[in-house]
């Protein structure tokens, strides 16, 4: 483990110009992750009653304050799939140097091993310098911090490596790398794994509330136990994130065959073709757009009917900026959420370009023109993504209209409706910037290796 520790360190630090933005992007994402974690360890250290000198006094009360736990820990789901494209996308364009550890004798486990330990080398830069950002200003806003928040600090800076290994050695369980730099993806997804988890999911939500009403009609006088709320979001975080993947995959999957038979230009053949191949390819990503549509449109709905009701109230329980601070740090987290998100779905259409290469530059050596080739690039992502956007809208549609209109709000929310096409054209401009790319891709030196 220590000769795989530090041939992770050589690579890493011997690694060219075309490599930093893969490193840059590692670190980043690894530095967001320890805020996150930092930020959710620091409130968790706070018992009782406290006068928290930001927040509006949304952090006084350890109500308010779980909720805000709970909305940092959902950001961590995002960040560690960020890492998991970016662990993806340096295997393949490192190819050349894992075969060339295949043909000194590592095996093809030792190989993925060594590229997860370069991502978790890149994760702990990321992570202390996070870390050394974050205590002066926790030192600041909080005198005298406890042992258990200082122990915390410390299982994140060292955790989050750990888990930005973890999940690049997940994300790389299928790439297969042989002595000869052919690097492939070996048993190609199904539908089955997203399908299986999200009856799991829906399988602990009913377990959890047949528990509730056994507990409430055994224990009347006794208030439900404190495992019910966090065993609830674990099941619904599940159910929705597993079946948006399977509505993702199954919508690409879907749009390739339909538009395969009717496609009425090279461009979108070339879409359809790819879509029917492998539909699940970019399922992982697509999901995590359609979880953050849901969750904006509904939003819009919820704090148009709860501004509403409490612009209608003569009397508040607290100050206005204390509700008001509360919905525009949810908003912050959605934005923050999307633009993971869109990160990641820049960094994984440049990983499936970096994995067809050489398809493609064989595609423009027989004559495709590169245009064409660009166009079926976007359409990959704006074919599949506009059906299930759709859905999403109307999903949070019918969540956040119910509730404004449950407030007495008498008109529809319909700026809500401009959120799926805000994200469906942020994806798409994500998905251009890998066109630079795509000129590289295409030149006949990778048919070489072909």
């Amino acid at each position: 483990m220590r000769a795989d520790v530090r041939l992770a360190f050589e690579l890493t630090r011997g690694s060219d110009r075309r490599e930093w933005w893969r490193i840059a992007l590692t670190a980043t994402g690894a530095a967001l992750a320890t805020g996150f974690a930092l930020a959710t360890v620091a409130l968790t250290s706070l018992r009782g009653s406290y006068d928290v000198s930001v927040g509006h006094g949304l952090l006084d009360e350890p109500g308010t304050r779980s909720g805000v736990i709970v909305a940092l820990l959902l950001l961590l789901v995002p960040v560690l799939g960020f890492l998991g494209q970016c662990a993806r996308i340096g295997a393949v364009h490192r190819d050349r140097r894992l075969a060339g550890l295949r043909l000194a004798g590592a095996t093809p486990w030792q190989v993925r091993r060594i590229a997860a330990l370069e991502t978790g080398l890149t994760c702990l830069l990321g992570s202390a310098l996070a870390t050394v950002l974050a205590v002066p200003l926790l030192l600041r806003l909080w005198g005298e911090p406890t042992a258990l928040a200082w122990a915390g600090i410390a299982v994140v800076a060292l955790g989050v490596p750990v888990l930005g290994a973890a999940a690049g050695a997940l994300a790389l369980r299928r790439v297969v790398a042989s002595p000869l730099g052919w690097v492939r993806r070996a048993r190609p997804r199904t539908g089955r794994g997203p399908g299986l988890l999200f009856l799991g999911a829906v399988l602990l939500l009913a377990v959890v509330a047949l528990a509730a009403v056994v507990t409430t009609s055994t224990y009347r006088n006794r208030p439900d136990g404190p495992w019910q709320a966090p065993m609830v979001v674990l099941g619904l975080v599940l159910a929705v994130g597993s079946g948006a993947v399977w509505l993702a995959g199954v919508t690409a999957g879907l749009t390739g065959r339909l538009l395969a038979v009717r496609a009425r230009s090279a461009a979108t053949l070339i879409a359809a073709e790819r879509l029917r191949d492998d539909p699940w390819a970019p399922a992982r990503t697509h999901a995590a757009v359609l979880v953050v549509t849901v969750a904006g449109t509904g939003f819009v709905g919820v704090r148009q009917g709860l501004l509403g009701e409490l612009n209608g109230k003569d009397q508040l329980a607290a100050d206005m900026s204390f509700y008001t601070t509360g919905l525009n740090l949810t908003a912050a987290a959605i934005l923050v959420a999307l633009a993971i998100t869109l990160s990641g779905l820049a960094v994984g259409t440049a990983e499936s370009l970096a994995t067809r290469r050489r398809g493609l530059a064989a595609q423009a050596a027989a004559g495709v023109p590169q245009p064409v080739l660009g166009r079926a690039l976007l359409l990959e992502t704006a074919l599949p993504l506009a059906p299930a956007l759709l859905l999403a809208g109307v999903g949070g549609m019918a969540i956040g209209t119910p509730y404004a209109v449950l407030l007495g709000v008498s008109s529809v929310p319909w700026a809500a409706l401009l959120v799926p096409l805000a994200v469906y054209a942020a994806c798409l401009l994500a998905a251009a910037t890998a066109l630079p790319l795509l000129r590289r891709s295409v030149r006949p030196a990778e048919l070489r290796y072909a």
